[in-house]
Formats: C-alpha cells, structure tokens, sequence
C-alpha cells in the first residue's frame, strides 16, 4: 500500500466516525440508546466452551471429558476474515500452514496437522469446500483439541490425529436484515446481504438466506481474490420434530497467489512483507455446491432419533508458480509451473438414537448409531518440462509455461483415481453418579476403511485396500463445586495406512528393491491421554490441559528393508486458555500452549531424540475488546499472537526465529433514523513485520518450504440492521 493511499484511507476512516459520533449522541436524548446497546451485544465477539461433540451431541463445556471451544458469528463479522484460518488466528492452541503446492490451507493442532479436506461441515466429513472455505456462510467455528476418532470417525483425508474443526451453518436465530459493504487494503470491495426470519404460528419455521461478494487485489503485491457465495437454511422446530436443510454455492479465485518457498541448507532471510514471488498465471478457481439435511424426533423425553446426510460436487482449476531458493544471500531461485484440474463428489450420512436412563442413583446417556462417508476423487496433472529463473527478493515475471510437459490423466476430461468408502459402527454409554456430578463415558466404534486407486495412465485399478480397526474411548469428568469440572480421557487418532514404496536410495545414487514395495499398511492408530480442567467464574472462564499424543511413523527399516510403521512422534504439552468478561465491557479471549514434540525410535536411530518439524515449542495470544465508558458506542479491539521458535529440518540444523504480530480495531456503533450502523476498522500486522510463519509441511520429503506471514492490512466495513 501507497503512503497517499494509507493516508487516504486512515482519513476517511476518521471523517466517518466524526460525521458519526453526534449520531449516538442525539439518539441518546430521543431514548435510541437501547437500540445502541442491542447492536453492541449483538457484535460482541465471544467464545463458549461446549459445542457439538461428534456422536455426543450439544454439550456444555463443563460435561465433556475434552478441550472445545466455539468462536461465534460476531467475530467473524467483526474481523472480516478471508478464510477459516483467518478465524482461527484468534485460537491459541491453533497455527495455520498451506498444503503442498496448493493453497488450502492445513491447520496445526497440538504439533499434527488437519488438512482442509478433514474439516467437518455440521459435523459431517467431505461436504466442506476442499482447499478454502469462504467464512461469510459460517455461524460458528468449533476446535476439538486432541484426536477425535470415536467422536467424529476417521478422517477421510487422513489428518486429524491432534484435533479436528466443524463449521456450522448460518441458521434463522432471531430476525434480521443485514447489509454490508466492506473494504480490504490494497483494492478489495466488498458486499453482503443477510436475512432470517422465524415464521409460523408459533415461530417453528426460519429462513436464512445469505449472499456476498467479494473481488480486487489484496495487501500482497498484486495478489487477486474473488469469492461469490449464496447460503440458503430452511429450519423447523416444533414439538418433539426439528429439521433443518442447507443449501450451499462457492466460487472461489485466487490469481497471482503467494505459496510456500523452498529452501536449501540455509533459512533465508524474509523478503519485504508485501513481496510477491509467485506469478501472474497462476490461478486457482474453486466452484463447489455442498448442503446438509438433518432431521431429530423425540420418540419421548427419555429417547431421540436422529439423522444427518450430506453431499458435495466440487471442481478445482489450479495453476501453480513455485520456488525454491538457489542462492540465501542474493535470493536467486528457479521457478516451475504446474496445471492440476480436480473434480470431486462426496456424500456422507450418520443416523442414531440417543436414550437417557435413571435408576438406583445413577443416570445413563447411551449413544448408538452408524456413519459412512463416500468420496470419488477426478484428477490430473501436467507438470511444466522447464523451469524458469526468478528472485525472492526481486521477483522475475516469466512466461507461463508451455503445456504438455509431465502429463497424467485426461486434462480435458478428468476421470476418476481414487475412491473411499469410510464405514462405522458405535456405541457409547456416560454413566453419572452424585447428581451428575460425576460423569463416566466409555464407548467403542468399529470402523472399516475402503479405498481404490486407479492409473493416471488409462484409469485401470491399481490397487485397493480394505482394513478395519476398532477406536474406544474413555472419559472421566469430576464436578467437585460449582463452577470446577476436572476431566481425563483417553481416545484415539484413526487414518489409513500408507503404501510401501517400491525402492529408497542409499545415499550413493543407488536404488534398493524394498521387500514388501507396494504393499498397504493397516490402519494406524494414535494415543492420546489427557488430563485438564475448567473453571467458570461466572463472568469468565478458564481451562488448562495436559497431553501426550503417541502417532506411529512409517518408514523403510535399513538392515530389513521392510516398510512399516517402525517409528512414533511423541507430543506433549499444556494448553492453558482465559476467556469472557471479567469486568463490563471488557472481553479477552487469550491462551498459551506449550508443545514437546518429539522423534522416537526413528530410521537407523537418525534425528533419535529431535524436534518435531514445524511444531513451535510456545504459542500465546490475546484478543481484548473494550467498550470505552464515557462513549459506549465506540468498541477499541487489539491482539497480539505469538509463535515460538520451530524446527525447519528433520535434524534441527535449522530452525525459525519466533515472531509476534499485533493487531489493532474499533468498532463503533451510530444510528441512522431508528436503523443502527456499525463502522469497523481493523489493522492487520499493524508494524508491517516480515516473518517466516511456518516450516511446517506434511510433504517434507520434498524438502524444506516455508510459508512467510502476510504483510500490514487494512479492514474497514460497514453494517445496516434494519
């Protein structure tokens, strides 16, 4: 961004809340300041500690044996956010990568990675949109800290073993009419309507309709984004019936975006914030059609009957530039180009029944039911034949490549290379005791895991596998005084084995026949044991979490040459989160989490002992809004993140600094008639610091690649409630 530009913008920001500022004012001497303080509740940014909990259910923070946290519709509307990571910036057990070569985004938990393909969608696998998910049809973001296999089943696309995400879907809470316009730095406009409506004789029936707009350059040097969505929800709720359907369109188009850098033996250091090596042909557009209908009967006030299907129709177009960095001092890099169409078509489906029983003392909440997940997966590939010069620092504008380099599958026609049909069973029973102040969850899912790959080269079947595994879990919560819950559990992580390859090099140039190449491993298992607690002060909360998450590893034994999963990472850590309002006025939503993330019993003993890559020993953050007394109207917001030194290679030889980035907002609240109107402003990396985010990368085989931290940004928006 320009100085003319910052100054522009940062003075007419002022000129608005001036011209503003004897609006509430006035509307205070007509007796318009409730309608002041209703919009201020209404925008204020919260999050809760229950949530939906898998198989579980709708459950209070304090009844579950596991770490949860909500981040509600207000914050995403206040802090303008362009992703879900964005949004989950304000988590501080939560750091945000990009997946290899693409720009979806792989979200951090607990040292292991969740890839955007495994964020549940109303608690459903596949139906989220695959690499982006545009944050204007959520209403809320829930985290589940640590593995979730029982509660969620496995996660088709093989993430998920330190936590899992689920988005849930705008729905009619209360009335409304909303418009607005919105402005991102350097040249992004903005524009969104949202309307809900309960109707009915008793208000049973609600419609949710919302749609946006959004398109121009961001603060990255002439990076481009668009978005278009339309969200519909139809709901009923009327006696022991509820049911609700979601329709759901995205198109999503990034051109000139900024991916991750490759490295050498050196970390290089971090080019200006706003640099943009990336280039003008590269592109990724996303069109993705998704939905959800769900349906729950009370059979009577002891038994619920429910079911939940979704689906998915999805097409990805991506053309990637990537670098990798030849020369750390000058910033010399060679460039590749590569073209990759997708098409994917999922559906998923769980249906249960939920019975609360008492007697002799003791109460029971049994959960029984059945999952199963189907994806298809169309694609194909054209890697560029040459590559082209460039510079981190000074980037090169280089033709786009020429097709026809390294081509799989039918560019023109994509056909199909994968199928999964993921399928459980499971059962589950919460015993209490003293009143429910002691509560004990033991349950069981048994899951079979289905997949099919099929040739780029004419689509023949290639291989196939077809394993079962069976995933508990154990609970325990305490209530020993109001407002305490102390809990432990102990639950497992489920993905699906991986393939043996058919060679390894030894070093020398040379290539060795593994023993068992091609072969498919079973299912591999995680352990996880936790133990916590959580405090509820009545205006705030508190949590603190201790774990230890054991993920087995594959690799090539060297003196066997047998492929198995031989190793294990071992992460440990505590989490530790404060959030609500301990004074009027007043919000904090803040965490520290400290994360051990080690290597064990690794190939021939190397990097015995080391760091985990990627997983940064110390993360903290801070968002704080605050209603200013002498001016209610008026909401100043800040936050600070901070992330702590990581590993960059599997040997520690390398590492990134530890950076912290501040942000800074306000929020201020006039009327227009009896028409309340909210102005935002937010500042996004407000020093403009340059940093390396994150070295992590699940495909570091391919060598280290770092994704640097966006640059200062500018927000301002502006909401009518009618």
């Amino acid at each position: 961004m320009t100085m003319l530009s910052t100054r522009t913008l940062l003075g007419l920001s002022a000129a608005a809340g001036v011209l503003a500022a004897a609006a509430p004012a006035a509307a205070q001497e007509e007796g318009g300041g409730d309608i002041i303080v209703t919009a201020q509740r209404n925008n204020q940014t919260k999050v809760t500690g229950g949530g939906d909990v898998g198989v579980f259910g709708t459950k209070a923070a304090e009844d579950i044996p596991f770490n949860i946290r909500s981040y509600n519709e207000a914050l995403i509307l206040n802090q303008q956010p362009d992703s879900l990571g964005e949004v989950l910036e304000n988590d501080p057990t939560v750091r945000t990568a990009l997946g290899f070569g693409i720009a979806g985004e792989v979200f951090v938990i607990r040292g292991f990675d969740l890839s955007s393909d495994d964020v549940g969608f109303d608690g459903l696998y596949g139906i989220t949109p695959r690499q982006i998910v545009a944050p204007e049809l959520v209403s809320s973001v829930q985290v589940i800290n640590g593995a979730s296999a029982f509660l969620n089943g496995a996660a088709p696309g093989g993430s998920g073993i330190g936590g899992s995400v689920n988005i849930l879907p705008k729905k009619a809470e209360r009335d409304v009419t909303r418009a607005t316009l919105g402005y991102t730095s350097d040249a992004h406009f903005s524009g969104a309507i949202d309307v809900a409506r309960r109707f009915g004789a008793n208000d049973e029936w609600g419609l949710r309709l919302n749609a946006s707009g959004r398109r121009g350059d961001i603060a990255i040097d002439d990076e481009f984004h668009s978005s278009y969505v339309l969200g519909a929800t139809l709901d009923y709720n009327s006696g022991p019936l509820r049911a609700a359907l979601n329709l759901n369109y995205q198109r999503l188009n990034q051109k000139n975006w900024r991916g991750q850098v490759g490295i050498g033996a050196v970390v290089p250091r971090v080019p200006d914030a706003d640099t943009n090596y990336s280039q003008p042909w590269s592109q990724i557009l996303t069109k993705d059609y998704f939905g959800t209908f769900s349906v729950e009967y009370d059979v009577s006030d002891e038994a619920m009957l429910y079911a939940k299907v979704g689906a998915r129709d999805g097409r990805e177009d991506q053309t990637t530039a990537s670098i990798t960095i030849l020369d750390p001092v000058t910033g010399a890099a060679t460039g590749s180009g590569s073209y990759v169409p997708r098409e994917d078509n999922n559906e998923s489906a769980t249906t249960g029944i939920r019975i609360k029983l008492a007697g002799g003392g003791v109460s029971h909440e049994i959960n029984a039911g059945v999952a199963v997940n189907w994806q298809l997966n169309r694609n194909a590939y054209d890697f560029s034949a040459t590559n082209y010069a460039t510079n981190l620092y000074d980037p090169v504008v280089a033709p786009a490549p020429t097709p026809g380099g390294f081509v799989g599958g039918d560019l023109d026609n994509v056909f199909p290379i994968g199928r999964s049909r993921l399928s459980s069973v499971f059962v589950s029973d919460t015993l209490g005791f003293w009143d429910d102040r002691i509560l004990l969850t033991a349950g069981l899912r048994l899951q079979e895991i289905k997949t099919t790959s099929y040739s780029y080269f004419g689509g023949a079947r290639t291989g196939g596998y077809k394993e079962s595994a069976a995933t508990p879990v154990l609970g325990l919560v305490i209530k020993p005084v109001e407002g305490l819950s102390l809990y432990a559990n102990r639950i497992e992580g489920l993905v699906a084995g991986s393939t043996a390859p058919v060679t390894i090099g030894d070093g020398l140039g040379n290539d060795i026949p593994v023993l068992n190449g091609g072969a498919v491993l079973s299912p591999v298992k995680s352990k996880q044991y936790e133990v916590g607690g959580k405090l509820n002060f009545g205006r705030f909360n508190a949590g603190a979490a201790l774990f230890q998450i054991d993920k087995p590893n594959s690799f090539v034994d060297p003196v066997t040459l047998i492929y198995g999963n031989y190793g294990v990472q071992r992460n440990r850590g505590l989490e530790i989160t404060l959030d609500g309002e301990p004074v009027d006025g007043l919000r904090i939503i803040s965490g520290l989490t400290f994360n051990d993330a080690k290597l064990r019993r690794t190939a021939g003993g190397l990097n015995e002992g080391k760091d985990a890559i990627g997983v940064p020993d110390v993360l903290a953050n801070a968002n704080v809004e605050w209603d200013i007394p002498f001016l209610p109207a008026l909401t100043l917001v800040g936050r600070v993140v901070y992330t702590g030194k990581q590993p960059v290679t599997a040997d520690n030889a390398l590492e990134l600094d530890s950076w912290t980035r501040f942000d800074l907002g306000a929020r201020y609240v006039a009327l227009v008639g009896d028409t309340p109107l909210t102005l935002r402003f937010n500042v996004d990396n407000v020093a403009d610091k340059r940093y390396w985010a994150t070295a992590y990368n699940a495909f570091s085989a391919f060598g280290a690649r770092l994704l640097q931290g966006g640059p200062r940004t500018f927000k301002l928006s502006a909401s009518v409630e009618f």
